[in-house]
């Protein structure tokens, strides 16, 4: 069975990019098992993904794809592979435990190498799924501090993502550096309106009828990093704000879901501080 890869290129748009592509696959002895692209007219940027099989010569085929090219385009080649993701948690255990379930029953293509919590509330959970859990504590300790005791644990994995599955903590400057666009949160919806301690409630006395979830790369500015997936369901006046809050937990189990699919299958370019998705 031909081995199967991933090729994502984004570059500056110009005549002739799908034929030039292609042409190079074809001298290749390559099958184009699927591909989409998509052009940015207001920018004027080119993206373009494709399922490739056969035999392959990754530096040749990249280095005759970068001849035909703009200078400047990115170039991601890979062998279609399952990857690896690390999970951070605190309290609650509902997307952690979604995230779990899937892992266990084969839904999610991914290998959980391990869970790190700063309690311990989770910690029999993740163990009935035998996948190593580590407690950081964060009392006692400044953010950086804490942050380094939980970066020597990182430094134990080999991992491509990690997850924040209601991991609740802000995460420095310093730490998103070392995992740029490598570390996907998700959150409620309501922000920016109702920030701070319980937000349901909050959103329960202000009547509002719509409640979702966001899933998003994590960058330097809070809950504003590259958006991967949303999704919102409608609520009323007969739901007190613990039925909302359950209704929005299942929104957010979905959404991380979701938007770990994308990333997991790299169907995800990150662009301008917003995403396009294959």
């Amino acid at each position: 069975m031909d081995r199967k890869y991933i090729l994502k290129i984004d570059c500056p748009d110009k005549k002739g990019l799908i034929y030039n592509i292609s042409n190079i696959i074809y001298k290749h002895g390559l099958n184009i098992e699927k591909n989409d692209e998509y052009v940015d007219d207001e920018n004027a940027k080119f993206f373009f993904r494709a399922i490739l099989s056969g035999d392959l010569n990754n530096l040749q085929l990249e280095k005759d794809l970068r001849a035909v090219l703009p200078t400047d385009a990115n170039i991601i080649l890979k062998a279609k592979e399952r990857k690896k993701i690390i999970i951070l948690a605190t309290k609650e255990s509902h997307c952690l435990g979604d995230l779990l379930l899937k892992y266990y029953s084969g839904e999610l293509n991914t290998s959980v190498v391990a869970v790190v919590s700063n309690y311990d509330y989770l910690e029999e959970l993740v163990k009935k799924f035998d996948i190593p859990f580590h407690c950081v504590p964060c009392d006692n300790f400044t953010r950086s501090e804490h942050e380094q005791k939980i970066l020597e644990v990182l430094k134990g994995y080999k991992f491509d993502y990690m997850v924040l599955a209601k991991y609740m903590r802000i995460l420095s400057s310093d730490f998103v550096r070392e995992y740029e666009e490598k570390i996907i949160n998700i959150h409620h919806s309501f922000l920016p309106a109702f920030i701070g301690a319980n937000p349901y409630k909050q959103a329960f006395v202000r009547g509002v009828k719509i409640i979702g979830a966001t899933a998003h790369f994590v960058n330097d500015n809070l809950d504003e990093g590259p958006i991967i997936a949303q999704d919102v369901i409608r609520v009323d006046h007969e739901f007190s704000w613990r039925d909302m809050q359950k209704a929005g937990r299942n929104v957010e189990k979905v959404v991380l879901s979701n938007a770990l699919d994308l990333v997991l299958e790299d169907r995800v370019f990150v662009y301008n501080n917003k995403t396009v998705i294959f």
